[in-house]
């Protein structure tokens, strides 16, 4: 007696590659911010380890890597994680944390890596919109 194959979820085939997505989400956030306030690029590493980290911490939650696409409670995860503990350890190491700097990291993080996964998830709903109809 064969059973049918479970179906695959989305995105769960290959999470390496939503997580070079989330990464390349925190490259350019640092990039743009050191460019914004003038940083030299000899600062690009000790500007970026933090959210790294706190990214990777985030990625090594098992339901983050089984449901990478999906806005909740993945996507929301990835980007509180990898704030909380970016700014935590850039505050803890001396790079700074004060006045709005919080706030714009936690407002550019939510949009770059909450933001991509929004795609994948209309794409979906209308997907399944349309197998309603046929």
């Amino acid at each position: 007696m064969d059973t049918p194959p479970e179906p695959a979820v989305p995105g769960s085939r290959h999470p390496l590659k939503w997580f070079a997505l989330d990464l390349a989400c925190v490259l350019v956030f640092t990039v743009v911010g050191m460019l914004t306030h003038g940083t030299p690029p000899s600062g690009f590493f000790e500007t970026v380890w933090p959210f790294v980290l706190g990214l990777g911490i985030a990625w090594a939650l098992p339901g983050v890597r089984s449901l990478p696409l999906i806005i909740w409670p993945s996507g929301v995860l990835v980007w509180a994680v990898t704030t909380v503990v970016g700014l935590v350890l850039r505050g803890i190491t001396g790079g700074g944390v004060s006045g709005a700097f919080p706030f714009v990291t936690a407002g550019v993080l939510a949009l770059l890596l909450i933001g991509w996964r929004v795609v994948p998830e209309i794409k979906e709903r209308r997907h399944e919109q349309q197998a309603r109809y046929l």
